[in-house]
């Protein structure tokens, strides 16, 4: 898999991760937004007397901020998670190629990945094809 495949792979996991993690966050901040609305309207008298569209802009405010707050939060963790899983497979890289006495340049770093790549293919392939 090259890398710009590999790389447009994973922005698109990454967008589904967060449209995901948005819907859900602004549904939950909905949620809040109009229970705090309907416990306002039954309590203050002043917020009784707004009319329903200021209190539909309150309500989407919640949602908007929850939408944004939630798919921030689940991009940042998700950007980590990748992070640390990149960062494992070059230290591996490094070391294996510093045992074959190789110097662990980036060229050969993405050379050692493709190969690593393709032996795993081929370890799939004779498990599918075995007896």
């Amino acid at each position: 898999m090259s890398t710009y495949s590999r790389r447009e792979e994973d922005a698109n996991r990454a967008q589904e991760i967060q449209v995901r993690a948005g819907l859900e966050a602004g549904a939950r901040a909905g949620a809040v937004g109009v229970g705090l609305t309907i416990v306002l309207h039954y309590t203050w008298p002043a917020f009784r007397r707004l009319r329903l569209p200021f209190k539909a802009f309150v309500v989407s405010g919640f949602i908007m901020s929850g939408m944004t707050f939630g798919a921030e939060k689940a991009l940042l963790a998700h950007e980590a998670q990748r992070r640390k899983e990149e960062n494992s497979l070059r230290r591996q890289a490094r070391l294996e190629l510093a045992q074959r006495g190789i110097i662990p340049t980036e060229t050969e770093i993405t050379r050692w990945r493709m190969e690593r790549e393709a032996e795993l293919a081929n370890e799939r392939q004779s498990d599918s094809s075995g007896p």
